[in-house]
């Protein structure tokens, strides 16, 4: 959706100025969204091994730079569509690569220890029905 909203911004047609400029805050706040989505995947604690659906992932975003760099090349695009294209697949190769370096960081880094309970508060404390600040 990242690429599809950049590509409508720059297309041809009869865009107001406010038009591409709204298209292209919002592909730009997908384009965050999509970012913190991978890092949210890649650092999941569910699965401790490299699993099928991190290589489902790794090759959603690799085809989806393909795709791009494919746009780029052909030449029946106009100008500004190619270049959102050469935009996107960088983009997306980048974001493949984070995703395969933070999910080998989460694979590998040893398991965080579960936090120690907090010690008990005597009733006799004056400060003991207020809340500790953090």
């Amino acid at each position: 959706m990242t690429g599809a909203t950049a590509l409508v911004a720059v297309s041809g047609g009869h865009h107001s100025i406010f038009a591409v400029l709204l298209l292209g805050l919002l592909a730009l706040v997908m384009a965050h969204a999509l970012v913190v989505e991978i890092q949210r995947q890649a650092r999941r604690r569910s699965q401790v091994v490299w699993y099928h659906t991190d290589t489902v992932n790794t090759i959603l975003l690799g085809c989806w730079a393909l795709i791009a760099a494919a746009t780029t090349t052909t030449p029946f695009p106009a100008l500004p569509v190619r270049a959102i294209s050469a935009l996107l697949a960088a983009g997306y190769t980048a974001a493949c690569f984070y995703f395969v370096m933070e999910r080998r960081r989460a694979v590998t880094s040893p398991s965080r220890p579960a936090p120690a309970p907090a010690p008990a508060v005597d009733a006799r404390d004056p400060l003991a029905d207020s809340t500790p600040s953090v």
